[in-house]
């Protein structure tokens, strides 16, 4: 049984840094110091092995308030497969400091079905969203 905590002091930050800069579609090449800034200023969730070792991670953006942006979502290679990814989003999205929002985002290339299960949808009104990307902003290539 995994153990998912928002204690950032838990997150073992070279492991997520290395798995975003050569692993992730979304962020290769990402900085190691642009990573600790990301964690330092969002709720951030670990999910654990019974030894403690970290299995996957996730990262919300919000003024706890209004609005939140899940991102950075991932479970390591290993240890898909055993349902880690549903109780990953069930702690994200129990966690007090995300509830009664107006707004949580989010952006993926190929797991529309797992949120699709916490009761994401498509943009009800893409017109109204507008966005500044900078498809290229470590210096290494990435998927759109």
């Amino acid at each position: 049984m995994f153990t998912i905590s928002s204690d950032s002091s838990l997150l073992n930050v070279a492991l997520i840094h290395r798995y975003l800069a050569e692993e992730s579609y979304w962020a290769r090449g990402i900085p190691l110091e642009t990573v600790q800034r990301a964690i330092t200023n969002s709720l951030c969730f670990g999910a654990y092995t019974p030894e403690g070792q970290q299995a996957g991670f996730a990262r919300i953006v919000t003024d706890k308030a209004t609005f939140a942006w899940l991102c950075d979502v991932f479970v390591l290679p290993e240890f898909r497969g055993q349902g880690l990814s549903k109780q990953l989003m069930q702690a994200v999205w129990g966690h007090p400091d995300v509830q009664g929002l107006r707004r949580q985002l989010l952006a993926t290339l190929d797991a529309h079905g797992l949120y699709r299960q916490f009761g994401f949808r498509e943009l009800e009104a893409p017109e109204r969203y507008l966005e500044i990307r900078r498809p290229d902003p470590y210096g290494a290539p990435t998927a759109n």
